[in-house]
């Protein structure tokens, strides 16, 4: 018994002296917050900020409503049967004309191009510009056929990883016409071999932006727009082969609004002219001179003919001579030759290095206006 009372004293000591470390402990942390506020208000406000982080995605309705009813289903027709179909949006109004952009690949084969409205209305067009290398075409409708006129922002504000969308008529503009699809731009300023003539040689580059927003046959033309509703871009190609996914490219709108400017008045795009019949160093070397295999040189364009009186001749340019650089830039194609070239306006002057036998040779040339 008295082992047990002893046992019993000492357990009560323990509860006591527990209870009032606690008293203690919190009298103390009172005092410390009430003289010594501001370090503990700061680590509690860092800790619930912290934890109270969310990521809210509402969606980019409100931004497709804003531009749904500008955007149009182009159909090209040649001898009144179907040839293809496309997409486009109405740009601009002017008096009582309405502009609409597409691509110039979705109506160069036309003989009459129709718009439908997202009313089901089908309206005959007027192709006031097409433009081959910049694949920009203008049309043009009765103002009074248009719901609403696209709100233009710019690429040059947008950042990778940036929302943005399309709105087209992918496959069958029949049964797909108005789809949405949704990604981000995934890349600025790409380089982009295109051809003119569906071969496989790339005729020209092109600088677009890069996004993964889904882009089939029937987007062409249509826009790419941001998450504030605003056209940045004109969807005109993707690469379409085996392991690749999610590669579309549109073309800036800032670039697209300068040439339509011209073509909506009917003018046509003047570029500047070098006056010489030219082949990829790759394809002269295997095909017609096999001299050239000896050249420690792999980049370059072969000059086959010089023009009479043209730029190229009253420069110096020779026949046999082989670009290497254009604006102190390699030379790698023709394809990136004419991206330099068209980076010119006529009246500029660009210096260009060649080969002529083992000699380099730097030359200057004062562009004149294409054919």
């Amino acid at each position: 018994m008295k082992d047990e009372k002893i046992k019993k004293t000492s357990d009560g000591k323990i509860w006591l002296i527990a209870v009032v470390m606690f008293f203690l402990g919190a009298g103390g942390l009172y005092l410390l917050m009430y003289y010594f506020p501001e370090p503990f208000v700061k680590t509690v406000s860092e800790q619930i900020e912290t934890r109270n982080v969310n990521i809210v995605d509402s969606g980019i309705s409100e931004a497709v409503n804003k531009i749904y009813d500008a955007v149009v289903v182009v159909r090209t027709y040649q001898k009144k049967e179907l040839y293809a179909t496309g997409t486009g949006f109405v740009y601009k109004t002017d008096g009582n004309t309405a502009y609409i952009l597409t691509n110039n690949h979705v109506i160069e084969r036309g003989d009459s191009v129709f718009v439908e409205m997202t009313n089901g209305n089908l309206v005959e067009t007027k192709v006031a510009g097409k433009d081959t290398y910049s694949d920009i075409a203008v049309l043009s409708i009765s103002k009074n056929e248009v719901d609403k006129v696209a709100e233009v922002g710019s690429s040059e504000d947008a950042k990778v990883g940036d929302t943005v969308f399309t709105v087209g008529a992918p496959l069958d503009a029949d049964s797909y016409s108005g789809t949405v699809t949704r990604g981000i731009v995934s890349g600025k300023n790409r380089l982009v071999g295109v051809s003119l003539s569906n071969s496989s040689v790339s005729d020209m580059m092109m600088s677009v932006l890069q996004t993964d927003a889904a882009i089939n046959s029937g987007n062409s033309g249509g826009p790419l727009v941001n998450s504030n509703g605003q056209v940045i871009g004109i969807t005109s190609l993707k690469l379409a082969s085996t392991g690749v996914e999610g590669m579309g490219f549109a073309i800036p709108i800032e670039t697209a609004m300068n040439f339509a400017s011209k073509l909506e008045k009917g003018e046509s795009i003047q570029r500047p002219l070098l006056g010489i019949s030219m082949r990829n160093l790759a394809d002269a070397q295997y095909l017609y001179y096999p001299r050239l295999n000896d050249l420690d040189i792999t980049n370059g364009v072969y000059v086959e003919d010089v023009n009479s009186n043209s730029p190229a001749d009253k420069a110096g340019l020779k026949d046999g001579d082989i670009i290497l650089e254009m604006d102190g830039k390699e030379v790698t194609s023709i394809a990136y030759l004419r991206y330099l070239l068209f980076n010119h306006t006529v009246g500029d002057t660009v210096k260009v290095k060649v080969l002529r036998g083992n000699n380099k040779i730097d030359l200057s040339i004062e562009l004149t206006e294409s054919l």
